[in-house]
């Protein structure tokens, strides 16, 4: 929950603060949270609440902006499985790293786990002033796995 939920709100806190008080013309926050923030796990609760805090303080940031009239548009991305080292060293710790990732690769309907790239890419598009009518979304990135 500290970092998770508490981070993300100071982090989000104080960036809107700093940004109302330079007066931009406009900006952006872009919060991480998970797919774990829609879906229930039996054996992560903390993590699915935290994740689940996560969206609903960033829509709530998003409609506080917009009545202030800050033009801070706040979104937040929800990644789903990507492959990391410390998702690499997770499975190396608990088994057969060529295993694990074949089983991680199996839960996506498109057949692969997700890359960082991804996410850096939907980052990028939410910064941008392509995305200038976009705030209090999920951009969900997740090779189709909350869509099962």
């Amino acid at each position: 929950m500290s970092i998770n939920l508490d981070g993300v709100f100071l982090g989000t806190k104080h960036a809107t603060l700093t940004m109302k008080r330079n007066d931009p013309t406009r900006g952006a926050i872009i919060n991480i949270s998970s797919t774990e923030g829609l879906v229930g796990d039996p054996h992560l609760g903390a993590y699915n609440a935290s994740k689940g805090g996560v969206r609903l303080y960033t829509k709530s940031v998003a409609l506080y902006c917009a009545k202030e009239g800050l033009n801070i548009r706040v979104n937040s991305i929800r990644p789903g499985y990507i492959w990391t080292p410390m998702v690499e060293n997770y499975i190396a710790e608990h088994g057969d790293v060529s295993e694990g990732r074949k089983a991680l690769d199996a839960l996506h309907p498109i057949g692969r786990v997700g890359g960082p790239e991804g996410i850096a890419y939907g980052v990028v598009y939410l910064a941008s002033d392509e995305a200038k009518f976009v705030t209090g979304a999920e951009l969900v990135i997740d090779g189709g796995y909350t869509a099962q």
